[in-house]
């Protein structure tokens, strides 16, 4: 998938890697592991949903991602993000303006977050973050989906975000075709991402 998501229109460039991995507590129980699989060069978002030994499993996927040159994120702890060196952070919607404050007040690294609707794309791009998860995109499988966007409504959303958008919802091998014209700068998954 990381071959098909750096074909896309929009193929992001210079920090952004092309494909993003999200880690989740159900569909991907051992995060090292998933992490060790992922092809070199995507990006890791950590989602540790406040597991008790998330600074152990931090430090174990920040050395993870040095060996194998991932970008290293982590989702909503920027105590967490700064413990284990990640290269940056990624919001949920419900914290964008955390992560506005925080550009604002100066601090590095790759920002993303995720984005369910226009008005959370702008406002991502205002607060100077660097990319956006639109989701969901298409049918999914996660326990947490809701009706997909579908790929009119999310191309006309992407070419007006100000920001580069990756896809995440229902992509895998197959889909991923799907958004060749949509100007998504890359794809994000969880389960769709084969070792």
């Amino acid at each position: 998938m990381a071959r098909q998501a750096a074909r896309l229109d929009g193929a992001a460039h210079g920090s952004l890697p092309p494909l993003l991995a999200l880690t989740d507590p159900q569909r991907t129980p051992d995060p090292v592991a998933f992490a060790a699989r992922l092809p070199r060069g995507c990006g890791l978002i950590y989602r540790h949903y406040g597991a008790k030994n998330r600074f152990d499993i931090a430090r174990h996927l920040a050395r993870v991602a040095r060996e194998r040159d991932l970008v290293f994120l982590v989702s909503a702890d920027t105590g967490l993000a700064r413990a284990c060196t990640a290269d940056g952070q990624h919001f949920p919607e419900s914290r964008l303006p955390e992560a506005a404050r925080a550009r604002q007040r100066g601090d590095t690294g790759l920002f993303t977050a995720a984005c369910h609707s226009r008005s959370a794309l702008t406002r991502a791009a205002e607060a100077g973050l660097d990319a956006a998860l639109l989701s969901p995109i298409l049918p999914s499988a996660s326990p947490s989906a809701v009706r997909p966007l579908g790929l009119m409504r999310a191309r006309s959303w992407v070419f007006e975000a100000g920001l580069p958008v990756y896809a995440l919802g229902g992509i895998n091998a197959d889909t991923v075709r799907r958004l060749k014209g949509c100007g998504f700068s890359g794809i994000a998954a969880i389960g769709g991402i084969k070792g």
